[in-house]
């Protein structure tokens, strides 16, 4: 299994914590660092938190600070974002790395952030599934042409393109979800049931453990080409006795053939979400 970590992207978060955590990452040998994306966030509500440096600026900002590991969202909320204006942002920041971007998507679960952002809720899986051609069409050619639900356009130029095909996992444990990974996506993505229960987490947007190994041979079923990317992704509190627990996990998602695991530190504060992706990419270690 590879293995990589989010980025300390939450409050308080800032450029030195940035910088650190993602040389940090590149230095142990991690393959790839991730942020997390929300737009709005309604107040009183226990998660997400509201405090959240916006995803793809904060791409931009960690490729310059670190020369080799991949970046990935995980994932972008893509019916929020104008699919254009998204190839636009995405190719941009996969030609000025290097060509170092890995793009979770998902149709996203926030139905207030959906208001806010003036996006109709109900339709984000179709705006998704459109928004995911616009931005392989762009990124094919110039000038392209599209012509969709929402999107139309005639000989346009969506330049810089990228140098390869900027792969796309798709997020979510939902049927439409996967689905959308197999029909249109370079790999899968889901989120496991949090080693440190969040408070009231919508168990909706998790996979239990015991159903792993079931949608993962759905999966290769029908994507068996091993370039398609099965990942999990996996909240973890490495300084206070999750570990075993930790590992418990990894069995699993090794027996099903889970090739890559995102791991989240569940600290706030820099110093110890530092020490915890130490502890936790000691565990690595033992699956690499």
């Amino acid at each position: 299994m590879r293995f990589g970590i989010a980025l300390p992207q939450y409050g308080p978060a800032s450029a030195e914590g940035l910088t650190r955590a993602a040389r940090q990452a590149e230095d142990l040998g991690f393959a790839d660092v991730w942020v997390a994306d929300h737009i709005a966030v309604p107040d009183g509500v226990p998660y997400p938190p509201s405090f959240l440096l916006e995803s793809m600026s904060t791409l931009s900002f960690v490729a310059a600070v670190t020369s080799r590991i991949a970046l990935g969202t995980s994932v972008l909320v893509l019916p929020l974002r104008r699919p254009v204006v998204a190839a636009k942002q995405l190719a941009t920041i996969d030609v000025l790395s290097g060509g170092r971007l890995v793009l979770g998507i998902g149709a996203g679960w926030l139905e207030a952030e959906f208001d806010a952002c003036g996006v109709p809720f109900q339709r984000r899986g179709d705006l998704t599934d459109e928004a995911v051609d616009v931005l392989r069409t762009c990124w094919e050619a110039a000038p392209t042409s599209f012509e969709g639900p929402t999107v139309r356009f005639t000989d346009m130029k969506v330049k810089p393109l990228p140098t390869r095909s900027i792969p796309i996992w798709v997020g979510g444990t939902g049927e439409r979800a996967r689905r959308r990974a197999v029909e249109k996506g370079d790999g899968w993505q889901g989120v496991g049931v949090p080693l440190r229960q969040l408070a009231n987490p919508d168990r909706r947007r998790y996979l239990a453990l015991d159903e792993v190994d079931a949608t993962v041979k759905r999966l290769r079923e029908e994507r068996p080409e091993p370039e398609f990317a099965v990942s999990m992704r996996l909240d973890v509190d490495g300084l206070s006795g999750d570990l075993g627990e930790l590992r418990r996990h990894l069995d699993v998602y090794a027996g099903a053939g889970v090739g890559h695991v995102l791991s989240s530190p569940t600290q706030r504060e820099l110093d110890p979400w530092l020490a915890s992706v130490e502890a936790l990419w000691r565990v690595f270690q033992e699956y690499a």
